[in-house]
Order: C-alpha cells, then structure tokens, then sequence
C-alpha cells in the first residue's frame, strides 16, 4: 500500500508516491516542466489560475500512477502541502470567481497596516500573535473593497490546499494551522477571530469549517476520481501550509527543534510552546501542524530573503561552472575571509530588519589581496551570519534551541555554511534528504498519532549527517561580531 502527497507550489506542481508501511520513497516527479505561469497585472501584484493548478495535479497524478504501475485500490491517503497565505474565491457552484492572490501578492499591505493600526498593537499582538499585514484575511477585505460585484459571489475563500482538497472531494474544509497562517485565528479565545472578521465586514460563513490537521478531510470524490486516476473514496489525510509542513518533513515538532531551508531565500521555522510574540514585526507566528489548546505548539517564522539568490549571483557573474567549485574556492580561504565582508540583501526588503531594502553589500575588499576565492567564502559566511542573527531574534522571542533539521539544499551542503551557523549556534545541524511532497504523503500515517514512527521512517529514509559545532570558536565569532559591527552600522545609517 501506498501514501500519495502533493506539493503545490508557485512554479510547480510535486507528487510523491511513499510506501505506507515504511514512508520509502517510491517516486517524486513534477509537473508542468516549465515554471507555471505568474501573472502580475500590476506593479506587486501576482496570481494564478487554481485551475492551472488542478489541471497539474491530475496530469501528474496519472502520470505517477502509470509510471510505477500502481493500482488506485493501493493509494491508502493523500496529503498537501500548498504555498502560503494565498487567496482563493469559489461561487455555490464551486467555480473559481477569480485568480488566486497568491502568496507573494502585496495590493493588500496598506490594508493591513491599517488594521494594525487601528485594532491596536496589542490587541493583535495577544489574539493574533501577528499583524493582518499582507495576510489572506487582507486579501480578502481588498477583494471585498475594490471588486464589490465578484466579492457578493463568494460562496466560500481558501487557502491553495483547500481547493486542491475541495476539488478532490467536494469538501470546503480548513485547519487552525490555515486559520493561523490567513490571520484568522485568535489563539487566546481558541476560536475564529470574528473581531477581525467584523472590523473587515467579512461573514464568517465565508470560512470552511475546521477539521484536525490529521484526520480525513474528505474523500475522492466521482468527478476527480476520473479527473486524477485515484479511486473513489480515497481519502484526504492531511493538509498543510509549505513552512509547517517542511517542518514537518524534517521531524520537527516539540519545542525547541528548529526546521530551515537554503533555496533563494532562507527560512528558520522554530518550534516553541512560549506565545511571545515580542518580535512579532519581524517574525510571524502559526499554529504548528500538531498545535492544541492542550499543547500549544507555535511556529515561528524567520524569513531572509538574501540567501541562496546571493550565491547563484555570484555564480553567475563570476568565471565558474559550479556550486561545487565554488565551494572548493572558499575552502581555501580562511574563516573571516580575510576581512573581506557580504551583506547579502539584495533581494528586497528585508523583514528580519524591519523592512528595511539595504541593497547586496560588498565591502571591505583589498584589491591587492581578494580574490573570487574570498568571495565565494564571504557570500557562504555572510549569508551563514545572515542566519546567526535571525536565530538571536529568534531567542530575543523566546525559541529555547535544542537542535536544528534542514534539507540538503545547496547552501546546507557546504560544509563552510553550515559548520559556521552550528559553531556560533552551538548545536547540531541535521541535514536530511526529502521534499515537501513526500513529507506530506507520509504524514498520512499521523492519523494514528504514531510521531515516533513517523520520526523513525525520517531517520531510516532520508538522514544524511549531522555537522556539530567546532570546537575552537574564536575566529568564528571574530568574524561574525565583524559581519554584525557593518550589519549594524549600516542599519543604523539607512
């Protein structure tokens, strides 16, 4: 028998095929080949069709199927994984009433900024533990201020997983994980925020109704049945937003582990029980995938937009081939890169420093002594040390680190990145060989509640090796207090 899970994404679309008995990975393959198509029909605006989107589920679930010559009667659950704080309208008829606002969509800030404003920092702050910001809860009021007629035709607005889900069983239902990451959710009244919902003039029957995170969530229905290649009555198993979700595909669920990711941008998503939320204009807080009234289990999301995008740069504009060489470059240069320092924001602004846009800084540079070598190594160091003080932000709200789980990204396979974030950290990086996509399809078998066989398949599938912090810190802190001391500078300067 078989667990099947989705991961939808803004580019793409991943299916992963995982045995249930022992979450192995069968197969993983991604449709379209190509980029889905983005649409910004204004300046910071961006949406998709959700019908591009099921269109791409049912091509590669079939494909998927056929492929590994899976009977549907073998597919035991489904589960999604999905982009976050995304927006999506349905009419009675189930027909989508627009394109979705997607996640990276900003038309809704002002917005946002102005129900921060106006239902008052505390207030959000102890119910929300975030602003309405750019939130789907925004999203929706802009629909609802800007676009009256199509706004009277919702029947029902989700987040991208839902209608996935909804499109597979005829099923409007949602999670407080989703309630959370859309700003709907008060946590201190453990219910919809209808204080929010009522200062946005937004009917609450607008909202699907919530199922647990692990529990069927609606079964294949006759339609999609045909649509997909799945058997009726599978059932859907499981949904999540792509952050909680890695976290859960790298075993992260109890206070104090912490789950990151090094693609373009980075994302340290740490667990805590504590409902700080003193950092709560640089960092957003969401109900994990395992939160209860009985366990309070938050994520809290640190984002640096200046990551991976940094090195691709670098490699792209200097005379190198490779990641690998690149990394083989900074090797050979020592820690602190001889002075040389990057500041590696150049990808918008940043949240982790109050929105501030510092640009991608360079400095520091002897043109008599650096050379591309000492590039490679300050790029790997600086965006290292990027990270470092994210986690200071972090512990300043009140995340207690016990260890950290990251996917074998590019960054997080050069032993320079990672052995400088575990060194200044003090703990170990466990680095891990998965996808959204499967984490999803074997978070089917949480049903059960079996976390310690959930964590076991992890471990046995997908463990790699563990970089432990060195022993001998002084250069590193050296160069980071260095890196901190410009940081901080220039900061102070903007």
């Amino acid at each position: 028998m078989y667990n099947l899970g989705y991961d939808l994404g803004s580019s793409s679309i991943k299916v992963a095929l995982v045995s249930s008995k022992t979450g192995q990975r069968i197969d993983v393959i991604h449709e379209p080949e190509k980029e889905m198509e983005m649409l910004a029909l204004q300046n910071d605006w961006a949406e998709q069709d959700p019908n591009i989107w099921w269109k791409y589920i049912c091509v590669a679930t079939k494909k998927i199927l056929k492929k590994n010559n899976i009977d549907p009667s073998e597919i035991k659950g489904i589960g999604i994984s999905y982009q976050m704080h995304g927006l999506v309208l349905i009419d009675n008829a189930g027909q989508t009433i627009r394109n979705a606002i997607i996640w990276c969509d900003g038309r809704a800030v002002d917005i946002g900024n102005k129900a921060f404003d106006e239902l008052g920092d505390s207030k959000c702050a102890e119910h929300l533990l975030n602003s309405p910001a750019n939130f789907t809860a925004s999203k929706l009021r802009w629909v609802k201020e800007n676009e009256p007629a199509l706004f009277q035709k919702v029947y029902k607005a989700m987040l991208p997983g839902e209608y996935i889900a909804f499109k597979l069983s005829n099923q409007c239902l949602t999670t407080i994980s989703g309630l959370s990451e859309g700003i709907f959710w008060d946590f201190k009244e453990e219910a919809i925020a209808q204080w929010l919902l009522d200062y946005y003039e937004i009917n609450k029957q607008l909202l699907p109704d919530i199922a647990p995170t692990f529990s069927n969530q609606g079964e294949v229905s006759k339609e999609a049945s045909e649509a997909t290649g799945l058997a009726i009555g599978t059932p859907i198993l499981y949904r999540a937003g792509d952050q909680p979700n890695n976290a859960l595909s790298l075993n992260v669920f109890n206070a104090g582990e912490i789950a990151a990711t090094g693609g373009t941008s980075g994302v340290i998503y740490a667990i805590t029980d504590n409902l700080s939320v003193k950092e709560s204009s640089r960092v957003n807080n969401f109900a994990h995938v395992n939160y209860s009234k009985e366990n309070p289990f938050i994520g809290k999301l640190l984002c640096v937009n200046g990551a991976g995008i940094m090195y691709r740069w670098l490699l792209n504009n200097l005379q190198v081939e490779s990641y690998e060489e690149m990394n083989e470059l900074a090797e050979k240069i020592p820690v602190g890169s001889d002075g040389a320092i990057i500041l590696p924001f150049g990808n918008g602004p940043e949240r982790m420093l109050e929105n501030k846009n510092l640009g991608c800084i360079i400095g520091n540079l002897n043109l008599n002594k650096h050379s591309k070598a000492h590039l490679c190594r300050a790029a790997l160091e600086g965006i290292a040390f990027s990270f470092v003080y994210g986690m200071e932000i972090l512990k300043s709200d009140g995340v207690r680190p016990s260890v950290i789980r990251a996917g074998n990204d590019n960054l997080f396979r050069s032993s320079i990145f990672s052995n400088t974030i575990a060194t200044l950290i003090n703990f170990e990086i466990e680095i891990y060989n998965t996808t959204g996509a499967i984490g999803a399809a074997r978070a089917c078998e949480l049903v059960n509640g079996d976390y310690e066989n959930f964590g076991n398949q992890i471990i046995n599938n997908d463990y790699i090796m563990s970089y432990s912090p060195q022993e001998d810190k002084r250069d590193y802190k050296e160069a980071y207090l260095k890196w901190k001391k410009e940081l901080e500078t220039t900061l102070k300067n903007y």
